[in-house]
């Protein structure tokens, strides 16, 4: 297990503390590397996975320049880059491409669009809105923000938001990697 979290560490995937559990962090983490490596996401590091593992490279950003997050939208993980090196990748869920009624009747389409975009504003706690609990969420677009959630799933799931772990959006919240102002590259 020490092993598996260190290489990961290595390689850029956040796994917040290493311990000797396979918890859901480590889980995450290991989905992340499956989604950059283009293997099945389930989370589980079996054969495949641990053989990639010991040839695969960290993952490098689509621009290299400055410190930005990107969300890759094909892959479906989300990169704090610093100096223009990807300094952590965690797992994320974006929007899932389909209708849903809206709060002000009528529908819309879940879409995370893409573009460049700056964090403008954010709430440091939950934030109860009409599509759901949003976590210390950080706002980009409107009201499409990365933010905090209990369920991250291997696929696109939400309603434009991209979502990622409580625990890594408490990390974003304290790294410094995503103050107002960051630039937010969705892709």
């Amino acid at each position: 297990m020490q092993a598996l979290q260190e290489r990961l560490v290595e390689l850029g995937y956040w796994i917040g503390t290493a311990d000797v559990s396979y918890g859901q962090l480590t889980r995450q983490a290991v989905m992340a590397f499956q989604k950059v490596e283009g293997l099945s996401r389930d989370g589980v590091a079996g054969p495949a996975t641990l053989e990639r593992l010991t040839v695969a490279g960290r993952p490098t950003p689509v621009d290299a320049g400055g410190t930005h997050l990107e969300i890759d939208l094909a892959r479906q993980v989300l990169m704090m880059v610093s100096s223009g090196q990807v300094q952590w990748t965690v797992n994320t869920s974006t929007g899932n491409g389909e209708a849903y009624a809206n709060a002000g009747g009528g529908t819309s389409v879940a879409v995370t669009p893409t573009g460049t975009f700056a964090i403008d504003r954010q709430i440091d706690g939950l934030r109860e809105a009409p599509l759901g609990t949003l976590y210390r969420p950080k706002y980009f677009n409107g009201g499409i923000a990365v933010h905090g959630a209990g369920d991250i799933p291997a696929h696109p799931a939400s309603h434009g938001c991209a979502r990622v772990t409580n625990s890594a959006m408490d990390m974003l919240w304290t790294s410094g990697l995503a103050e107002v102002g960051t630039p937010v590259i969705v892709h």
